[in-house]
């Protein structure tokens, strides 16, 4: 991991080319609206994206509002989602956050970090990544991926998830701040991978402070 950390020109360049890369960045989940946004990213704990995917598109086609997930009820939700991981749990906490979402919002989603996360289910990240996506508000849900880039590349070093967080907050230029998630979590996914990041294809490799970047292949 990097011990030395960015410099304020160099956290702008390196936003300003990713945003040069990919002007409008978005989750790789399959999505309708808020309700179903906040239902996939509870499905994606220690799952992937595509898993993901494959699940909703039977479950949203039979279930896409909180009173219809409801009242599909755990038994319901399973059948759709038993390949993924936890998916008993998952079942459970779809559930219960639809329910509580029918009595106690109307059936709509908050756009409140407080309420968002009295629901079963939903922590910070998860609170984080709906606040950001569905409603554009500039949070970053710190992922292993947002944690690993920030860390390695010295942009947001830190020991916690929460550390990388409020440093990221501090951090990253207002007008990056919107998009920083979704752009730090595609560069973690597919260019700075965990075990052999694709260092002579990145395009802030001269900004990154990775000491054992991944060699050229020779030739």
């Amino acid at each position: 991991m990097a011990r030395t950390k960015l410099k304020k020109a160099e956290i702008h360049a390196l936003f300003a080319r990713l945003a040069e890369a990919l002007p409008e960045p978005t989750t790789e989940l399959d999505y309708k609206d808020p309700f179903t946004l906040l239902v996939a990213v509870v499905l994606s704990a220690q799952s992937t994206d595509v898993g993901v995917n494959k699940a909703t598109r039977t479950l949203f086609a039979e279930a896409d509002t909180p009173e219809a997930m409801a009242a599909l009820g755990e038994e319901g939700v399973k059948r759709h989602i038993k390949t993924l991981g936890l998916f008993n749990s998952k079942a459970k906490n779809v559930v219960e956050l639809s329910r509580a979402l029918s009595q106690e919002h109307g059936g709509e989603l908050p756009r409140d970090r407080a309420a968002l996360e009295k629901l079963p289910g939903v922590g910070r990240k998860t609170a984080n990544v709906v606040l950001n996506t569905a409603f554009g508000e500039p949070t970053i849900a710190v992922d292993t991926h947002i944690f690993r880039v920030s860390n390695r590349t010295g942009l947001a070093p830190g020991k916690t998830v929460r550390e990388v967080e409020d440093e990221l907050v501090r951090v990253v230029p207002s007008e990056f701040a919107r998009d920083a998630h979704h752009w730090l979590i595609l560069h973690g996914r597919y260019t700075c991978k965990a075990r052999k990041p694709d260092c002579p294809s990145c395009r802030i490799a001269d900004l990154c402070k990775f000491k054992e970047k991944t060699p050229a292949p020779a030739g």
